[in-house]
């Protein structure tokens, strides 16, 4: 295979990975919903091959799950699924918090600050804009992971921070738990506005588990929703 042919490969794997990945996290494909490679490659604008490339990186990230007879679905998350990722994510985003802080300059300092602006604009209004929180969150959290400065916390990280149920996490929380969240995002600042490790830690791990908390809370309402409309 010639170098150009190889790059244009990797050009359409890596367009259908986008792709495809942006419609799970967008929960524009469900859990539970098959993905038909001929399908895909239509949506996508590649050939199948492409597609099998990408879902074979999906499936290393848990977003995708294959059967016995090799078909290919959206991955469930059950709840228990859903505590391990969040558990993990506690301990690798402390970790990270805690060295990033000792990594702190004026520049990422202000960086941080812009985010967490974002944030508050996004949560200010009666309806909060979700979709810009959660680029905001992202953005924010990514700057904190580049100041870590660790290839192994960023490759833990990379399967769990962007899993699809952060974002439905997100369309959970009601405007006081978006402001809440933002209060412990400035609360995080302050810390690495002092350099102080453990301080960045403790913040970082209460706020992932609160987020735990707040996915479990809304599954919990959804699964009591759907077991009265089978009663009733």
């Amino acid at each position: 295979m010639s170098n150009a042919h190889a790059s244009v490969s990797a050009s359409a794997s890596d367009r259908a990975y986008a792709v495809i990945r942006g419609l799970i996290l967008a929960g524009e494909l469900a859990p539970g919903a098959p993905l038909g490679e001929v399908a895909l490659a239509q949506r996508c604008g590649v050939s199948r091959t492409p597609v099998r490339e990408a879902l074979r990186r999906l499936e290393s990230e848990l977003l995708v799950v294959r059967s016995e007879s090799q078909r290919t679905f959206v991955a469930q998350w059950s709840l228990d699924d859903v505590a391990d990722a969040f558990e993990l994510r506690a301990i690798a985003e402390s970790l990270a918090a805690r060295r990033a802080a000792q990594s702190m300059t004026p520049e990422i300092i202000e960086n941080l600050q812009k985010y967490c602006d974002a944030i508050e604009d996004a949560t200010a209004s009666e309806k909060p804009d979700v979709e810009a929180f959660l680029e905001a969150n992202r953005g924010f959290h990514m700057l904190i992971l580049d100041a870590a400065a660790s290839p192994r916390l960023a490759a833990v990280l990379a399967t769990l921070v962007e899993q699809p149920v952060v974002w439905r996490t997100a369309q959970t929380y009601s405007r006081d738990e978006l402001r809440r969240s933002h209060r412990e995002h400035c609360e995080l600042l302050g810390a690495f506005a002092r350099a102080d490790g453990a301080w960045a830690s403790d913040i970082m791990s209460a706020h992932i588990r609160r987020a735990y908390h707040a996915y479990a809370d809304a599954h919990g309402s959804a699964v009591d929703t759907e077991a009265q409309k089978k009663v009733g």
